[in-house]
């Protein structure tokens, strides 16, 4: 506290990211990053841009990223006036809770979900109201549709986080028929590892924003680049925000890699086939040791054993040097929150856990 603090920083309750430890062999999987190097396009494609002597560097990067813009429009079939750019998918989000959530009436979202939304509608002002997830800890999309409730938006992600658990697209099409006059935001960080994307409704829908990552699937967390695709409308409001804020918020780097990621589609697919591999095997491994475990759609999984505390059981693997998520939040407390790692470190976890449940 400060005298010099404005007076919505005393309110906020900042965002607290998964940790980073700094611990020798660690089995870091809390975090949900990919268990595989990005594309060695990337690799390529950063040195290149870098050179001999880096001389690019001196200079601003292209604010508008027209480049990424248009590989992104191609993968998806659509066109660079429907896609968005930006620092990360987080700022994304941020942007979208500016431009396109903000209204009087409050927004909805999931009671278990990213747990950074309510984040921002602390530093925004923007009011909300989190809607309970089903005992299955699904998403009933009917709860979002009481045409009696007026609603500044909707936001959840598909697979929602931390469950897993994926709402099919005919659900989302029904939120955005049930609410035509607000947005619905599908936030797919976790899309690529079994799910379809909501983008084709963009197509079809002008309500609708889809929101992407390239951290998780495509293996970029330490280059830190997000999109949004959706009517041009919706992107002209999320570029008006980013133009009063920062013009540049992507780096020379990070826009080639990005770009060399996007197009590597072969690379990318093959990784996926293997995460989501591997996503099932441990399912079963775990459910084997007694664990009862979500449907995951994700690059990770979401489990509770009956007959052990589950902040006891982090407690121990972080003793044996494996770092999973734990969150003390109702309804969840006795979940863990499990990242795929590599078949070795899967099976690490594994042995472990079979050593601490016998």
């Amino acid at each position: 506290m400060s005298r010099f603090w404005s007076p919505v920083v005393h309110d906020l309750t900042p965002y607290v990211p998964g940790e980073q430890p700094k611990i020798a062999n660690l089995i870091k999987l809390n975090t949900n990053e990919n268990p595989f190097p990005p594309s060695p396009r990337v690799h390529a494609a950063i040195l290149a841009e870098l050179g001999q002597d880096a001389a690019s560097l001196r200079l601003y990067p292209d604010p508008n990223a027209d480049l990424l813009k248009q590989a992104i429009a191609r993968r998806y079939a659509v066109t660079a006036q429907e896609v968005f750019v930006g620092n990360s998918s987080d700022e994304v989000l941020a942007h979208t809770f500016q431009a396109l959530l903000q209204h009087s009436a409050p927004i909805l979202f999931p009671d278990i979900t990213y747990s950074f939304y309510p984040v921002y509608c602390g530093l925004y002002g923007i009011a909300s109201r989190t809607v309970p997830l089903a005992d299955d800890f699904s998403i009933n999309p009917a709860d979002y549709c009481d045409p009696a409730e007026a609603v500044g938006g909707i936001i959840f992600p598909n697979p929602n986080a931390p469950t897993g658990r994926l709402l099919p697209l005919a659900a989302i099409e029904q939120m955005a028929r049930a609410r035509p006059d607000c947005v619905i935001v599908v936030d797919e960080a976790y899309i690529d590892f079994g799910g379809d994307t909501a983008v084709p409704l963009t197509q079809r829908y002008d309500n609708i924003l889809v929101i992407h990552t390239l951290s998780k699937s495509r293996a970029l967390a330490g280059l830190r680049v997000g999109y949004a695709i959706g009517q041009p409308v919706l992107i002209e409001a999320l570029e008006r925000v980013k133009n009063s804020f920062n013009s540049y918020p992507l780096d020379r780097l990070a826009l080639v890699g990005a770009v060399a990621a996007i197009e590597d589609v072969a690379y990318y697919q093959a990784c996926n086939a293997q995460v989501i591999a591997s996503r099932e095997k441990l399912i079963a491994d775990l459910q084997q040791l007694g664990f009862e475990v979500l449907p995951s759609a994700a690059n990770f999984i979401f489990g509770r054993h009956p007959r052990h505390d589950a902040a006891a059981l982090a407690q121990a693997l972080r003793a044996r040097s494996i770092i999973v998520r734990h969150f003390r939040s109702p309804r969840i407390e006795q979940f863990l929150r499990i990242s795929i790692g590599t078949t070795a470190e899967c099976q690490a976890l594994v042995d472990a856990l079979r050593e601490l449940v016998a």
